[in-house]
């Protein structure tokens, strides 16, 4: 599937206080540079009908975290956009597939790439499922995908190289999900 570009720097994100509650809207830049401006965000973590989490590397054009390992998807509402419609439209747009989405936690970040700008992000975590022959990666969005057991993540993260190869919100929502979160976790799974 060839997919168009979907997103820029231009476009309106949700600034947001401390409890999640908007408080004005930035460019996307702008929620970016510098130190970051605390804005809504969101992150999804698909798994498949063997409990696989599938992980895609960021697409070399990206600003922040080119080729870095992150989860699923991860992206932000628009001004005037909730957060379900907003997961959708991502899903849709990064990966090709649609997924009923359980919310699973929310949680506060703050992460620097090296002078080019910072994420700071109240972040909403979810679950779902796809098939892997439905998912189609949007090559402007996606370097690369790959399907990895649990346990194959654990590897990921523990890995030396992890900190050059892994973006830090996914890193800390994995440990988010092995800490704070594991009942929740397996309970999806044995479920789904």
């Amino acid at each position: 599937m060839n997919h168009a570009v979907v997103s820029s720097e231009e476009e309106l994100l949700i600034v947001v206080d401390e409890q999640d509650q908007a408080v004005g809207e930035l460019s996307k830049a702008a929620c970016h540079d510098g130190d970051g401006v605390l804005h809504r965000a969101f992150s999804i973590f698909l798994f498949d009908g063997q409990d696989r989490l599938l992980i895609q590397k960021r697409s070399a054009d990206k600003r922040l975290w080119p080729l870095y390992w992150a989860n699923s998807c991860c992206s932000h509402p628009r001004v005037g956009e909730t957060l379900e419609v907003a997961t959708h439209r991502r899903l849709s747009e990064e990966l090709g597939v649609m997924s009923e989405l359980m919310f699973a936690y929310r949680f506060r970040y703050h992460a620097r790439f090296q002078d080019l700008g910072s994420e700071h992000e109240v972040c909403s975590v979810f679950l779902g499922r796809a098939e892997p022959s439905k998912v189609t990666p949007n090559a402007n969005e996606i370097d690369a995908i790959e399907w990895l057991s649990l346990s194959e993540v654990d590897g990921l993260m523990a890995s030396q190289e992890a900190e050059m190869s892994v973006a830090p919100w996914f890193r800390l929502e994995w440990e988010r999900f092995q800490c704070e979160h594991a009942a929740l976790l397996s309970k999806f799974l044995k479920d789904q």
